[in-house]
Protein backbone atom coordinates (compact mmCIF):
# COMPACT_ATOMS: atom_id res chain seq x y z
CA UNK A 1 0.00 0.00 0.00
CA UNK A 2 2.65 2.56 1.19
CA UNK A 3 4.20 1.80 -2.39
CA UNK A 4 1.19 3.16 -4.26
CA UNK A 5 0.92 6.13 -2.12
CA UNK A 6 4.46 6.99 -2.79
CA UNK A 7 3.91 6.74 -6.57
CA UNK A 8 1.18 8.42 -6.95
CA UNK A 9 2.61 11.37 -5.02
CA UNK A 10 5.37 11.48 -7.52
CA UNK A 11 3.09 11.66 -10.20
CA UNK A 12 1.40 14.33 -9.02
CA UNK A 13 4.59 16.40 -8.16
CA UNK A 14 6.12 15.37 -11.45
CA UNK A 15 3.07 17.14 -13.13
CA UNK A 16 2.88 19.95 -11.10
CA UNK A 17 6.55 20.60 -12.07
CA UNK A 18 5.72 20.04 -15.43
CA UNK A 19 2.14 21.99 -15.65
CA UNK A 20 4.09 24.82 -13.76
CA UNK A 21 7.17 24.67 -16.27
CA UNK A 22 4.31 24.70 -19.52
CA UNK A 23 2.94 27.96 -18.24
CA UNK A 24 6.00 29.82 -17.47
CA UNK A 25 7.29 29.09 -20.81
CA UNK A 26 4.22 29.79 -22.56
CA UNK A 27 4.17 33.50 -20.82
CA UNK A 28 8.10 34.00 -21.29
CA UNK A 29 8.16 32.76 -25.02
CA UNK A 30 5.38 31.72 -26.90
CA UNK A 31 3.01 35.03 -26.23
CA UNK A 32 6.46 37.38 -26.18
CA UNK A 33 7.44 35.82 -29.69
CA UNK A 34 3.73 35.83 -31.18
CA UNK A 35 3.68 39.49 -29.97
CA UNK A 36 7.27 40.22 -31.59
CA UNK A 37 8.11 42.15 -28.65
CA UNK A 38 8.86 41.50 -25.17
CA UNK A 39 5.89 42.51 -22.99
CA UNK A 40 6.25 43.33 -19.54
CA UNK A 41 2.99 41.73 -18.37
CA UNK A 42 3.88 38.33 -19.78
CA UNK A 43 7.44 38.46 -18.93
CA UNK A 44 6.86 39.15 -15.22
CA UNK A 45 4.59 36.23 -15.51
CA UNK A 46 6.57 33.63 -16.20
CA UNK A 47 9.01 34.66 -14.00
CA UNK A 48 6.57 34.37 -11.26
CA UNK A 49 5.64 30.98 -12.28
CA UNK A 50 9.28 30.11 -11.86
CA UNK A 51 9.80 31.88 -8.46
CA UNK A 52 7.07 29.66 -6.94
CA UNK A 53 7.74 26.87 -8.86
CA UNK A 54 11.51 26.82 -7.34
CA UNK A 55 9.50 28.10 -3.40
CA UNK A 56 7.63 25.21 -3.97
CA UNK A 57 10.02 22.37 -5.00
CA UNK A 58 13.52 23.94 -3.71
CA UNK A 59 14.94 23.68 -0.40
CA UNK A 60 15.01 27.29 0.11
CA UNK A 61 14.96 28.33 3.97
CA UNK A 62 12.08 30.71 4.35
CA UNK A 63 9.98 28.39 1.53
CA UNK A 64 10.66 25.33 3.91
CA UNK A 65 9.40 26.88 6.53
CA UNK A 66 6.06 28.18 5.09
CA UNK A 67 5.10 25.45 2.61
CA UNK A 68 1.43 25.96 3.23
CA UNK A 69 2.07 29.61 2.08
CA UNK A 70 3.88 28.76 -0.97
CA UNK A 71 1.12 26.56 -1.83
CA UNK A 72 -1.20 28.81 -1.63
CA UNK A 73 0.74 31.57 -3.42
CA UNK A 74 1.06 29.61 -6.17
CA UNK A 75 -2.92 28.76 -6.49
CA UNK A 76 -3.71 31.74 -5.71
CA UNK A 77 -1.38 33.11 -8.80
CA UNK A 78 -2.78 30.78 -10.78
CA UNK A 79 -6.17 31.88 -9.98
CA UNK A 80 -5.12 35.54 -10.25
CA UNK A 81 -3.61 34.90 -13.79
CA UNK A 82 -6.81 33.00 -15.21
CA UNK A 83 -8.98 36.05 -14.18
CA UNK A 84 -6.70 38.79 -15.44
CA UNK A 85 -6.74 36.75 -18.51
CA UNK A 86 -10.48 36.52 -18.52
CA UNK A 87 -10.95 40.41 -18.03
CA UNK A 88 -7.81 41.34 -20.45
CA UNK A 89 -7.34 38.64 -22.46
CA UNK A 90 -8.94 40.03 -25.82
CA UNK A 91 -8.88 38.68 -28.42
CA UNK A 92 -9.27 34.98 -27.09
CA UNK A 93 -6.73 32.39 -28.38
CA UNK A 94 -6.60 29.33 -28.66
CA UNK A 95 -3.30 29.53 -26.87
CA UNK A 96 -4.90 31.18 -23.96
CA UNK A 97 -7.60 28.45 -23.61
CA UNK A 98 -4.89 26.37 -23.62
CA UNK A 99 -2.81 28.12 -20.75
CA UNK A 100 -6.08 28.49 -18.51
CA UNK A 101 -6.63 24.47 -18.76
CA UNK A 102 -2.71 24.08 -17.91
CA UNK A 103 -3.31 26.47 -14.97
CA UNK A 104 -6.82 24.87 -13.62
CA UNK A 105 -5.20 21.83 -13.45
CA UNK A 106 -1.96 23.13 -11.69
CA UNK A 107 -4.48 24.51 -9.16
CA UNK A 108 -5.77 21.11 -8.66
CA UNK A 109 -3.14 19.52 -8.66
CA UNK A 110 -1.69 21.35 -6.54
CA UNK A 111 -4.68 21.44 -4.00
CA UNK A 112 -4.38 17.72 -3.74
CA UNK A 113 -0.34 17.89 -2.82
CA UNK A 114 -0.99 18.74 0.54
CA UNK A 115 2.37 16.80 2.17
CA UNK A 116 3.71 20.41 2.07
CA UNK A 117 1.46 22.26 4.24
Amino acid sequence: MMKTQTATFSSNRWLILILGLATALVHLIALNLSLHRIDPLFTLNGLVYLALLAAYFLPLPFAKDNRGLVRWALMAFAAITIIAWAILGRPYTTLGYFTKLIELALIAFVWMDRRTS
